[in-house]
């Protein structure tokens, strides 16, 4: 499926990529251009043969189908295969495109039958056969909770969805690319081969978030296999790239509740289901659970999400936690960098972790007792280090910590309110920058100066995720 085409195409792509950044070899231009030929190729349709009318018509197909492509994943919209663009488009994901032929229109295929069979016709064998049959089974039950179908296992016949491992080449013009790359992929409903899912023998199958989960996968392509197309929802389970969370609490998002309902109805159940939603980056009312900085970056919590902003990249990163620390638990409460010790402390509850870069240390998570706090503090609020003190913000509360004697500052607690003027309310999240603190409290941040110790200026919070 991924071949290399001709070189007129990368001569296009080498302009495009010199334009974006600056490539350090010739031999990581040409890597770049076949990347960017093969996913719009396969993701995005663009046509084989389209480069090869003229230079200026290529160029514009492929300007296109990467505008297109940054629009689905929310990117800046450049045309350009530029660093953010590129990274996009290694991330492990379903086979099926996010476009064109397995769109829910035209047509809006769907099973004409509500209770439906499926066969698994073999196994990985990284899994035991139990271990398979139990994943496909919960990732079936995923949309029977949200609609009217039911889903049958055959063991012999003819099944409405049949289930496969395959590797590469595999008969249906869509050949698997070896370890991570494209997992799987399913078709949608119909006679023949409609319905079926084929996942990539070569992936390493799990029932943990190591390699790729396969009770996550399944019930992504199962989506497809229903008629669902890609969603532009990161927290929505048919977003195309993959990735973890913890199956045991598994609870199908409210986007792709909406889109199994749109097809199939409501679920028979009295009670409907309601699913999580992502909270939606540029809404006036949005709050954080935490905030930090990291070695540059600054990182905002909420629930199970968080965002990443670079003072080098315009575009804020938003990411599952689980994504980059599948150990770690959601909504994080509270959470600080330790510039003395280059660690980054996240809390929750009466537990803390410590990150090395975006690397879990050893030993954590560890009781927030540690740091002397009373033990009637069994949760902080927020959390920020500055000139060798930790400042631990509860209720309207404050502690000050100090690193050097481990120890709570005598004369603590004090009030928020007398150590920092102007800062009357409840505390959701803190960070420091330059000789601020930046206080977050409900849908609104605080700037506090540390030399002229006030506020010198309030202003919405999702400003810091650049929305306007």
């Amino acid at each position: 499926m991924l071949c290399l085409k001709i070189l007129p195409f990368l001569l296009v792509l080498h302009m495009e990529l010199s334009k974006a950044f600056p490539v350090p070899s010739e031999h990581s231009e040409e890597k770049n251009a076949k990347i960017v030929q093969k996913y719009l190729e396969k993701f995005y349709q663009l046509p084989s043969n389209q480069f090869r009318s003229t230079k200026k018509n290529s160029t514009s197909m492929i300007v296109e189908k990467l505008k297109e492509m940054q629009r689905f994943f929310g990117l800046k919209v450049t045309g350009r295969p530029d660093v953010e663009t590129l990274e996009m488009m290694e991330k492990p994901r379903c086979g099926v495109p996010d476009s064109g032929d397995f769109m829910l229109t035209p047509g809006n295929p769907k099973w004409k039958h509500t209770d439906l069979t499926y066969r698994i016709m073999n196994r990985t064998p990284q899994l035991s056969q139990a271990e398979v049959e139990r994943a496909i089974e919960q990732a079936f039950q995923v949309w029977s909770a949200a609609s009217p179908l039911t889903f049958t296992r055959m063991e012999h016949g003819d099944a409405d969805i049949n289930i496969a491992f395959v590797e590469r080449d595999h008969g249906d013009n869509s050949p698997f690319d070896g370890p991570n790359g494209i997992l799987a992929h399913a078709f949608q409903p119909g006679q023949g081969i409609g319905g079926d899912a084929h996942f990539d023998a070569e992936e390493t199958w799990t029932q943990t978030s190591s390699n790729y989960n396969l009770f996550l996968v399944a019930a992504h392509e199962f989506g497809h296999s229903l008629g669902l197309s890609h969603s532009t929802d990161p927290s929505a389970l048919m977003y195309p790239n993959y990735a973890f969370r913890e199956p045991s609490s598994y609870s199908l998002p409210q986007d792709d509740i909406n889109g199994i309902q749109a097809i199939y109805g409501p679920t028979d159940n009295p009670i409907q289901p309601t699913g999580p939603s992502a909270p939606r980056t540029c809404d006036p009312r949005l709050t954080f659970d935490a905030a930090t900085t990291l070695r540059g970056e600054i990182l905002f919590f909420k629930d199970k999400y968080f965002w990443r902003r670079h003072p080098q990249v315009r575009q804020v990163e938003f990411n599952f936690i689980s994504l980059f620390w599948p150990s770690l638990p959601t909504d994080i409460q509270a959470a600080y960098e330790d510039f003395d010790r280059d660690l980054v402390f996240l809390f929750k509850g009466n537990q803390y972790w410590a990150l090395s870069g975006y690397d879990i240390q050893p030993g954590y998570p560890r009781d927030l007792s540690n740091y002397g706090l009373p033990s009637t503090v069994q949760a902080i609020d927020a959390a920020v280090f500055y000139g060798g003190k930790t400042y631990f913000f509860v209720n309207n509360q404050h502690w000050r910590y100090d690193n050097q004697r481990q120890s709570i500052d005598p004369g603590y607690p004090k009030s928020i309110s007398s150590a920092f003027p102007g800062i009357e309310s409840r505390i959701d999240a803190v960070f420091q920058q330059d000789y601020y603190f930046l206080f977050f409290s409900g849908p609104r941040y605080y700037a506090f100066n540390l030399v002229a110790r006030r506020v010198t200026r309030v202003a919405r919070s999702n400003l810091w995720l650049n929305c306007r």
